[in-house]
């Protein structure tokens, strides 16, 4: 894709109910920029957690301190490692002390595709390029993102969300995957038949967002 203006999401894009967010960040482009480089890509699966009264939120059991940046203000990243594996990002949303956030499930390679292919192949083969941000384990990789990213204001700084006009479609509407509790809530949104998309690619439903 040829590079276009940007400019960074402000904070009242994430203070919104986070449904609305969740299918608004598709197309948006995720940016991390450290001393190796920078990496980018474009939003193009997402799910959405909210409130202490969804079972698969880190909110489920109540404040804790793993789960505090949940209760803060919107528009910072709240990251942590899954299963001991693997670094997930998350963009918190909605007023503070209401727990919701954003799950980034998938991007579309856009910058430092080389530093990504680095990134990932330090202990793998290389990847084919839609498959590089394929996953959100895969796409912290690929980025860079770790913990020490944590509560970084996403409005600004290194680690960023940017509208740079990009408006991909159809965006479907299906159950969150890669959980065992509150499968049934149709909160996961991705770009039709995307080939970076982590999860089943076909339009499932469209309807209200």
């Amino acid at each position: 894709m040829p590079t276009r203006r940007s400019r960074a999401l402000a904070r009242a894009f994430y203070a919104r109910p986070t449904l609305r967010v969740a299918r608004d960040l598709i197309g948006m482009v995720l940016v991390h920029r450290t001393n190796e480089g920078t990496a980018a890509g474009m939003i193009v699966e997402t799910e959405a957690y909210i409130g202490e009264d969804d079972p698969a939120c880190h909110a489920a059991p109540g404040p804790t301190p793993r789960n505090a940046p949940l209760y803060g203000p919107p528009g910072v990243a709240y990251i942590y490692l899954n299963y001991g594996m693997h670094y997930l990002v998350n963009v918190v949303t909605e007023a503070a002390g209401r727990p919701a956030a954003v799950l980034v499930r998938a991007l579309e390679p856009l910058e430092g595709i080389d530093l990504m292919e680095r990134r990932r192949t330090r202990n793998a083969g290389q990847p084919a390029v839609p498959d590089l941000c394929r996953g959100p384990g895969n796409l912290t990789k690929a980025l860079g993102v770790t913990l020490a990213e944590n509560l970084l204001d996403l409005t600004r700084g290194a680690l960023r969300i940017e509208d740079r006009g990009y408006r991909p479609s159809p965006v479907a509407r299906g159950p969150r995957i890669g959980i065992r509790i509150g499968v049934d809530r149709p909160w996961r949104r991705w770009v039709s038949g995307h080939a970076s998309v982590s999860g089943p690619r076909r339009r499932r439903s469209s309807g209200q967002w």
